[in-house]
Parts: structure tokens; C-alpha cells; sequence
């Protein structure tokens, strides 16, 4: 009698547990009490800028820098004249910046690219693959006074003062560059 009382209930469980299941799925999902997910693929990224269009070094021929990782949160890169120039050469974000994966990988945006190059290194920088500034005198005095009326001094200029706006509109943080510390955020 005893063991039959435990084959009864063995027997029952998993009859029991089968009922359960079946009802849940039956009643479907349960009713959230938050709105449906919307995802405006049109807005812009992590920087508050205005969203890029589509690169134009994409309708390059021949090899093309995949910066796709870095355009994740930088998509106003997309179409900025020193990026697309670099990238139909097959020099992506990287060459520059390092492969930066922790950067990549912080969504709290509080981790600094793998190399950054303050100001005063940018030409340093740029010189280690060009060389030569092959542009006619007349050419770069025009561009000077153009993009950067308020520098008078040439000691003072970038390369990125007349080739791109490599620059962020909006910073939503901001890292020294020499140290790599993070000096916080406009709100802080």
C-alpha cells in the first residue's frame, strides 16, 4: 500500500506540472506596464550631434578602412573629410587612435581611446606618414585665414585647422589627452 501511495504521487507531479505549463502558455505573455520599445534609428548617437549621412568612402573603389566599431557612437565621423580620405586608403581609426576595445566596449563612455593626440602632437602625429605639405603657398595662406582668423601666428596652427573638422561638436566627456585621466562631464 505504502508503495503505491508513492507511485500515485510520482504519477501525479509531473501530470500536475504539465497542466501548469500548458495553461501559462495559453495565457500568453503577461501585460507589461512599460511602453513598447522604440528605436529612432534616425537620431543621433552618443554625441548629440547631427546623425552622419552615409560615408562617401564607401563608394570608393578598392579597399576601404572598416570603422564601423568606432562609428557605433561616433556616426558624425561618417562623412568627415579627414576620416573618408584616410579610409579609401585603407587607414581606418585605428592607425591613429590604437584599437581602443576598452573604449569601445564602455557604454558609460568614461574609458579614453588607446592613444590620443593633444594639440601641440598632432603635427608630430600627421608628419609620421606625411611627410611633405605638398599644397601651393597662396593655397594654405587662404585656408589659414578662411578656418582660422583668430590665429596669427603660425607656430600656432594644426594640421586638423585646415584638413577636417576632427572635432566634436558636443563633448559629453572630456579626457587630458597627455595623462588619459578622465576630467568629467558637463553636468559634473
Amino acid at each position: 500500500m505504502r508503495h503505491l501511495l508513492w507511485l500515485i504521487a510520482l504519477a501525479t507531479v509531473p501530470s500536475l506540472l504539465w497542466m501548469c505549463t500548458a495553461k501559462t502558455a495559453a495565457d500568453g505573455p503577461k501585460a507589461s506596464s512599460l511602453p513598447p520599445l522604440k528605436v529612432d534609428k534616425s537620431a543621433p548617437l552618443l554625441l548629440l550631434d547631427e546623425p552622419a549621412k552615409p560615408a562617401s568612402a564607401a563608394s570608393a573603389d578598392g579597399p576601404v578602412a572598416d570603422n564601423s566599431a568606432c562609428y557605433c557612437c561616433h556616426d558624425n565621423y561618417q562623412t568627415e573629410e579627414m576620416v573618408t580620405v584616410h579610409a579609401r586608403e585603407d587607414i581606418g581609426c585605428v592607425e591613429c587612435h590604437g584599437q581602443s576595445y576598452d573604449h569601445r566596449n564602455d557604454e558609460d563612455n568614461v574609458t579614453p581611446p588607446d592613444i590620443m593626440i593633444p594639440a601641440d602632437q598632432i603635427a608630430a602625429s600627421c608628419q609620421k606618414c606625411h611627410e611633405t605639405h605638398d599644397a601651393p603657398a597662396r593655397d594654405v595662406i587662404a585656408r589659414w585665414q578662411e578656418r582660422c582668423p583668430a590665429k596669427q601666428n603660425p607656430d600656432e596652427l594644426l594640421c586638423t585647422d585646415c584638413h577636417g573638422a576632427h572635432r566634436l561638436a558636443l563633448r559629453t566627456v572630456r579626457w587630458d589627452k597627455k595623462t588619459r585621466k578622465l576630467l568629467g562631464r558637463p553636468e559634473e
